[in-house]
């Protein structure tokens, strides 16, 4: 199972946080028109180049630590679905990103001597019924010669159907950032959004909400 390495507390936590995001958007045939896909976008050179051992939904922990990693806790959840609105069961949803110092997970990061050891930089999970997914990571930073951002691929049945990247609603560096620009402005909408402070928070979390729409599903 992806969420085996979860703490009970925290596992059922983030299984109800899951739920109740997911709650709105299970009546059937609920959009009339197809969604807009959500574009495609670069993976980038540093999907990881080895796997940590730990790859379940939590990126804050890596297995049995005490020490979190460092950076704003976000939860990042949404659903997967395609084009017709309908959600996509039993997909793969993979995100990675660097940590809070601007480190990936990747021998060819540009600053690994700073990586932030206790950050898991990479995590999976395993959409439900109604094609939901939940991360707990950190809110993404800039480094050199990019604005903040979360790389996503989505894959199943063994086949790889969308890589994109999640970007921060309202911050500077996205007008700076070559491969935003580059989007329309439909497509910028679609991909960037905000991290807003999680109600009844008391610790400063944030939530964001990133609904990922495919175009092709793999043949059942």
């Amino acid at each position: 199972m992806l969420h085996a390495h979860l703490h009970p507390t925290r596992r059922t936590f983030l299984r109800h946080l899951t739920l109740g995001t997911a709650a709105a958007f299970t009546v059937p045939g609920l959009f009339a028109e197809e969604l807009s896909l959500t574009p495609k976008q670069t993976e980038g050179p540093f999907y990881p180049d080895h796997l940590p051992l730990d790859t379940d939904n939590d990126l804050l922990i890596l297995n049995d630590a005490i020490t979190p990693a460092v950076g704003e806790v976000s939860y990042v959840s949404g659903r997967i679905l395609d084009a017709r609105g309908e959600p996509l069961r039993g997909a793969v949803v993979e995100i990675w990103q660097c940590d809070n110092h601007g480190a990936y997970l990747h021998s060819g990061t540009s600053n690994k001597e700073k990586r932030d050891q206790n950050f898991q930089g990479f995590g999976r999970f395993l959409t439900g019924a109604t094609g939901e997914y939940l991360f707990r990571t950190i809110k993404p930073v800039a480094y050199p010669g990019r604005t903040p951002h979360i790389h996503y691929k989505v894959k199943a049945r063994g086949k790889e159907l969308l890589t994109t990247q999640c970007y921060v609603k309202g911050h500077a560096g996205n007008e700076r950032d070559g491969i935003w620009k580059r989007m329309g402005e439909k497509d910028r909408e679609l991909v960037t959004v905000d991290f807003a402070a999680m109600p009844g928070a008391k610790a400063g979390e944030l939530a964001a909400r990133f609904d990922v729409v495919v175009g092709v599903t793999p043949e059942a």
